[in-house]
């Protein structure tokens, strides 16, 4: 065989191999992403909330946290850059979301478990536990308050039972007190928005937190698995898809708005520590 020949098998391995390389799993040429958003503030947590998992906004510039490991919630001080207050509500337990109606706060915990804490900012205030039909395999990690509804939303992060097509929102009442046996809204798997994500159906959408925008009344789901945010109407149709930047977005398991529509997002700790952005997203 001679040289050019052989020169030109090299050239056409390099080229396969750039090609399959450049290649995601999917089959999509990799590109640059452009991210449509911008980081305007950022917060570094102390250790404590190394494992932060909800937030919620406060008065006075301050925000509600909680973490996935004790059952204490955090008045964390933006301006300050300090915890204000420690609130002890309950036991040890993988606590995921929390919200605030009034002067009382709930938290869910991923086994879907419901914890009602009366008059939160007192020292010991009064908690009560509500049991549902939610599962620690469906994996609870996703609460807001619809206050227009007078309804608390629960979003799975993981499978629905026996189906894979869809997960649900499920309603609690907060006048009867009880969770609806059937989703509000059905989060389609099968979804053109969805397409490019993750093969498996189950894991398209893996939702770690919902809220309800205060000006829109569109709905935000955060997946911190994906690195996306889904925002929905109030319908529960998707309408967007924003991904973000890992880099930015260790692992995003919190997300509030202040009342003028300011977004926070807070993160879990990774080489860097735990943190809150607050997010402009560029519509």
């Amino acid at each position: 065989m001679n040289k050019t020949a052989i020169w030109i098998i090299i050239g056409v391995m390099v080229l396969s191999g750039f090609l399959i390389f450049s290649f995601d799993r999917k089959g999509i040429f990799s590109e640059k992403k452009e991210y449509s958003y911008k980081v305007q503030l950022k917060w570094e947590l102390p250790d404590i909330l190394a494992e932060v998992s909800g937030i919620e906004w406060l008065e006075n510039n301050r925000i509600a946290c909680i973490q996935d490991e004790d059952g204490i919630l955090f008045i964390y001080n933006l301006s300050t850059s300090k915890i204000d207050k420690e609130i002890k509500f309950a036991g040890p337990g993988d606590y995921e979301g929390i919200t605030i109606n009034g002067e009382t706060a709930y938290v869910v915990r991923s086994d879907g478990n419901l914890f009602e804490v009366q008059n939160f900012k007192n020292t010991n205030p009064e908690t009560f536990k509500i049991k549902t039909f939610l599962t620690e395999e469906q994996n609870v990690e996703g609460l807001c308050l619809d206050k227009s509804k007078n309804r608390l939303l629960l979003a799975i992060k993981d499978k629905e039972k026996d189906q894979d097509n869809y997960k649900g929102i499920y309603a609690f009442d907060l006048k009867k007190n009880v969770l609806a046996n059937t989703p509000v809204f059905k989060l389609d798997m099968n979804d053109k928005l969805l397409e490019n994500s993750e093969k498996k159906m189950s894991k398209k959408l893996r939702p770690s937190e919902i809220e309800i925008h205060p000006k829109t009344g569109e709905i935000y789901l955060l997946d911190a698995k994906n690195h996306q945010l889904i925002i929905m109407d109030n319908h529960g149709n998707f309408q967007k898809k924003y991904a973000l930047n890992k880099d930015e977005f260790n692992q995003p398991e919190g997300l509030t708005f202040k009342p003028d529509g300011s977004l926070y997002i807070s993160n879990e700790a990774g080489s860097d520590p735990a943190n809150i952005l607050e997010v402009e997203l560029i519509k």
